[in-house]
C-alpha cells in the first residue's frame, strides 16, 4: 500500500476557478505524512509535468501519485509511471471546475473562487489519498496458454475464421458436423454484391476458400465430428471432440462459434398459405431449387412467370406473439413456486431445445436482400417473367443501396410497400393475394404462379449446446429474449462477446446476416479469440476492463459458503467445491466485482478495489453538521462504463449540477456492496444516487446483470434503513446511457430537490 504519495495539480485546467495556493497548504497540513510532495505543474500533461513527477519517483521520495486536474478519460497512457507505481486521477476539472453552480443555480462570477467549489475540490482529494492507502500495486498472474483457436462449424464464417486465425500465426482446430465444409453456403446459387459497382449478382467462391482451409498448414479440419465437451478456461480449455465412435482430446485457448442456423418450424408460416397450397415456398427452398438447376412451381414443375415475394407479416404474427408470452408467463410462474417452496436453481435455467422461433419481427437487411436476389433469379431464367416484392420494410442499408437501386430500374421487378392480408387458391394452383396500404392506395388483388416468403433463421445454439460447456452455469450460453434465441453478447458494445469469456460468435449465430458481412463478423471474432489468448497469457482481463491485471482474492478463512458469489457471478467464473467454497478461474473472470459485491462477509477484494478501500474514500468526504448551514451531503456511486462517461461528456457540454454531490467511480453497479451504503447513511450523508448501465431487453449492462443485481440489493438494504428509521427514498437508482449525457444533470438536481424536501437525515451530526 502506498506510504509516500505524491499529489500534483494542473494548473492549466484548475485556476483560475480554484485556489490552488490555499488548497496545497490544506493538503499538506493535512496529510503532512502520508504526502510528502504536493506540487503545482503549469501543464502536467507535457513532457515537462511527466518529467517532474518522474523525476520524484526515481529520488524516492513518493511511491504512489495522485494526479489532479483532468477526467481519468484523459490521457490514460501518459500518466503510466511503471507497474509499481499506483496512480488516482482526480476529475477536478469535469466534475468540479466544469460543472459547478452556485447553490442558487446562477455561476460564478469572472475570477470568483467559491467556497463550495473548493470544498468540493478538498473532498475529491482527500478521496484520492485515502484510496491510494488502500491500494496494492497488482501483480499479474500470467498463465501458460494454448495459443490455438477451436473454431466450430465449417460453413462460410468458420471457413473465415479458421482462415482469419491461421494467416495472423495461430494454430487452429475446425470442427465441422457434416461430411463435406461449406454448410449452407455449398446450397447457395449466387450471393449479393461484394465489389463495385455492387449491382450485379456474384458467384459464392466456396470452393476456393474451402480449398485453402484444407491445405493450411496450422489447421487442422475434424469433419462428421461434434464438441462433446469444452472445460477449463481460456487459454487453458480441453476439448473433447466425438468422431464416429472415437474421442480426440484437443489443447486450445479460445473459442468461435460459427454453427450457422436451421430453417425454422415452418407451421409458423401457415397464415400465409404454406403447406395449404402447393406452390408456396420460402426462399431457403427457392434458392436451392436455383443451385441444383432450375426454379420450377412444385405443382407441375413449369416455370413460374409471375413471381410474389412477400417480406413482413407483423400483422399475422400477433396471435403467434401471444400465445409465447402465455408460455413465457407460465415458466414463470413455476419458476416462483420452486423458490417459494425453497428450491434451490442455478443462475442459468437447463439448456431447453428450443421448438419454434420467430424470424425477427421486423424486415432485416437479410430478407430484403435475398428477396432483391431471387427476384433476380426469376428475370434471369426468362426475361419476360415479372417478379412482385411485397414490403412493409425495405432495408439496404450502405452499398446495398447500389443493388436495390438497379433492382428498382429492372421493369420485370416490381416492388411496393404494402400489407398483405390473405393468400387465397386460384386457378391453375396460383395463389391470390390481397394487398392492401400499398403505394397506389386502394386495396389490389394479385395473381402469382409461385410465392415465396421469408426463411426464418433458428441459430443452433438455439436447437442444442454446442459448446458443451462444463460450467456450473450449464451447457449452453445464456438465451437472450430480445433476440429469439441467437446467442447472448452486449450487442450495443461488445457484439462478438458472450457471457463466457474466450469463448466469441460469428455470422448467424450472432444475428441474420449474408456472407459478406459474415466474412467481417467472422474476421473480428477471429482477432478476438486472438486478442484473448494474448491477454491471459499476461494475466490481462479482456473486455471491457481490457488489460486489466487485477483479480479478485479471497480470504477464505471467512469464507461461510453461503454460494452467493458462485451464483451471481454473470460470467461462469466461480466454481465451488463440494463444500460451496468458491473455486475461481481466473481467466474467465471480467473484473466487474459483482463478486464482491454480493459477499455479505466481504471477504473478496482487489488489489486496487475493495470494500474497505471505497468505505474509507466514503468516510472521508466531509458532511455539514446542519443542511441549512452547508447544504446536503449525496453521494453518487456511477459506474465506470456508462454513468461516469455520461458525467464527463456532460460537464464538457456545458452543462452544470449541484455543488453538493460527491462522485465515485465504481466498476459496475454489480459491484456495490451494500455496506457502503449503510455507511455512508449512518455518517450523515442525506442521499445516496446510484447510476448504472440500462438493462432489459433494450439495452444491456455491460457486465450483463449488474445494475439488475444491484436492484435486487436495493431492496434489502430499503428495509434495513426503514428499521433505521431514514426514508428508503434517500437511495435510488437510476439507469442512464452513456448517452444520457443531457439528462443526467437533471436527474442529480431532481434527486437533490428530494432530499432537501425530506429535509436532513436523522443521523446526521452524530
Amino acid at each position: 500500500m502506498a506510504e509516500k504519495i505524491g499529489v500534483y495539480f494542473d494548473k492549466s485546467s484548475l485556476e483560475p476557478y480554484l485556489d490552488l495556493e490555499s488548497i496545497t497548504e490544506r493538503v499538506k497540513n493535512k496529510w503532512e505524512s502520508a504526502c510528502p510532495v504536493v506540487r503545482v505543474v503549469d501543464q502536467l500533461a507535457s513532457e515537462e509535468g511527466h518529467r517532474t513527477v518522474r523525476q520524484d519517483i526515481d529520488a524516492g521520495e513518493i511511491d504512489a501519485v495522485s494526479v489532479c486536474g483532468t477526467s481519468p478519460r484523459k490521457d490514460q497512457e501518459f500518466f503510466d509511471f511503471g507497474s509499481n507505481i499506483c496512480v488516482d486521477r482526480v476529475n477536478l476539472r469535469e466534475l468540479g471546475v466544469w460543472a459547478y453552480k452556485n447553490p442558487d443555480g446562477s455561476l460564478p462570477q469572472e475570477g470568483e473562487q467559491p467556497q463550495d467549489l473548493q470544498s468540493i475540490a478538498q473532498d475529491y482529494i482527500n478521496m484520492s489519498v485515502t484510496k491510494l492507502q488502500r491500494t496494492e500495486a497488482p501483480e499479474a498472474e500470467a498463465m501458460e496458454t494454448e495459443k490455438t483457436v477451436l473454431v466450430l462449424g465449417g460453413g462460410w464464417g468458420g471457413l473465415t475464421a479458421a482462415l482469419s486465425t491461421a494467416g495472423a500465426g495461430y494454430s487452429v482446430v475446425l470442427v465441422e458436423k457434416e461430411k463435406e465444409l461449406g454448410g449452407h453456403a455449398a446450397q447457395m446459387y449466387k450471393t449479393f454484391p461484394q465489389k463495385p459497382a455492387y449491382t450485379q449478382l456474384q458467384d459464392v467462391g466456396l470452393q476456393e476458400k474451402v480449398d485453402a482451409v484444407q491445405k493450411h498448414d496450422k489447421i487442422t479440419v475434424y469433419t462428421q465430428s461434434t464438441l462433446e465437451s469444452l472445460d477449463g478456461q481460456p487459454g487453458q480449455y480441453t476439448a473433447t471432440i466425438q468422431t464416429g465412435s472415437e474421442q480426440e482430446q484437443e489443447s486450445v485457448g479460445s473459442v468461435v462459434v460459427a454453427t450457422g442456423w436451421e430453417e425454422q418450424d415452418t407451421s409458423f408460416l401457415k397464415p400465409m398459405g404454406y403447406g395449404q397450397y402447393k406452390n408456396v415456398v420460402t426462399m431457403w427452398q427457392l434458392e436451392k431449387m436455383a443451385q441444383q438447376g432450375g426454379i420450377v412451381r412444385p405443382s407441375d414443375g413449369a416455370k413460374p412467370r409471375r413471381v410474389a415475394f412477400v417480406l413482413g407479416f407483423s400483422h399475422m404474427m400477433e396471435e403467434f406473439a401471444r400465445q409465447e408470452e402465455e408460455e413465457k408467463a407460465r415458466k414463470e410462474e413455476e419458476r416462483r413456486k420452486q423458490q417459494e417452496e425453497g428450491e434451490e436453481t442455478a443462475i442459468e435455467e437447463p439448456f431447453e431445445k428450443t421448438e419454434s422461433y420467430r424470424h425477427l419481427p421486423y424486415t432485416t437487411e437479410l430478407t430484403t436482400m435475398t428477396a432483391l436476389k431471387q427476384a433476380n433469379y426469376i428475370r434471369e431464367s426468362d426475361d419476360s417473367a415479372v417478379s412482385y416484392i411485397i414490403y412493409e420494410h425495405m432495408t439496404a442499408a450502405g452499398l446495398n443501396e447500389h443493388y436495390y437501386k438497379a433492382a428498382q430500374d429492372d421493369p420485370g421487378i416490381m416492388l411496393s410497400k404494402g400489407m398483405v392480408t390473405s393468400v387465397d387458391a386460384g386457378r391453375q394452383d396460383n395463389v391470390i393475394l390481397k394487398v392492401e396500404d400499398n403505394l397506389l392506395g386502394e386495396p389490389v388483388e394479385l395473381e402469382a404462379d409461385l410465392l415465396v416468403l421469408p426463411t426464418g433463421l433458428v441459430p443452433t445454439t438455439a436447437l442444442d449446446p454446442v459448446v458443451q460447456l462444463a460450467y456450473r452455469q450449464g451447457l449452453a450460453f445464456p438465451e437472450l429474449e430480445l433476440f429469439d434465441g441467437f446467442a447472448d453478447s452486449n450487442y450495443i458494445c461488445f457484439p462478438y462477446e458472450t457471457r463466457r469469456t474466450g469463448i466469441y460468435t460469428a455470422g448467424c449465430v450472432h444475428q441474420p446476416m449474408g456472407l459478406a458481412k459474415t466474412e467481417q463478423d467472422a474476421q473480428g471474432a477471429a482477432l478476438k479469440a486472438i486478442q484473448c489468448l494474448e491477454s491471459v497469457n499476461r494475466g490481462m482481463s479482456v473486455h471491457p476492463r481490457s488489460g486489466d491485471l487485477t483479480y479478485p482474492k479471497f480470504n477464505f478463512v471467512r469464507c461461510t459458503q453461503c454460494r452467493r458469489c458462485t451464483i451471481e457471478c454473470p460470467f461462469g467464473a466461480l466454481e465451488e467445491d463440494a463444500d460451496g467454497t468458491p473455486k475461481p478461474n481466473i481467466a474467465r473472470c471480467r473484473r466487474c466485482g459483482t463478486c464482491m459485491g454480493c459477499c455479505p462477509e466481504r471477504v473478496i477484494y482487489f488489489d486496487n478495489y475493495s470494500v474497505g478501500q471505497i468505505g474509507s474514500m466514503i468516510s472521508s468526504i466531509q458532511v455539514p453538521e446542519e443542511m441549512e448551514e452547508g447544504g446536503p451531503r449525496i453521494l453518487i456511486l456511477a459506474c465506470e462504463n456508462d454513468a461516469y462517461p455520461a458525467l464527463d461528456m456532460a460537464a464538457q457540454q456545458g452543462k452544470k449540477w449541484s455543488p453538493y454531490v460527491r462522485i465515485i467511480p465504481v466498476r459496475c453497479l454489480g459491484s456495490v456492496n451494500t455496506i457502503w451504503i449503510a455507511d455512508a447513511m449512518s455518517k450523515g450523508n442525506d442521499g445516496c444516487l446510484l447510476l448504472g448501465c440500462k438493462y432489459g431487453n433494450d439495452y444491456q449492462c455491460h457486465f450483463m446483470k449488474g445494475s439488475e443485481l444491484c436492484e435486487g440489493r436495493m431492496q434489502n438494504i430499503g428495509e434495513t434503513l426503514d428499521k433505521l428509521g431514514i426514508e428508503t427514498e434517500r437511495v435510488r437508482q437510476e439507469e442512464v446511457a452513456i448517452d444520457d449525457y443531457e439528462l443526467i444533470p437533471q436527474i442529480i438536481d431532481n434527486f437533490v430537490d428530494e432530499i432537501f424536501n425530506l429535509g436532513p437525515n436523522p443521523f446526521k451530526g452524530f
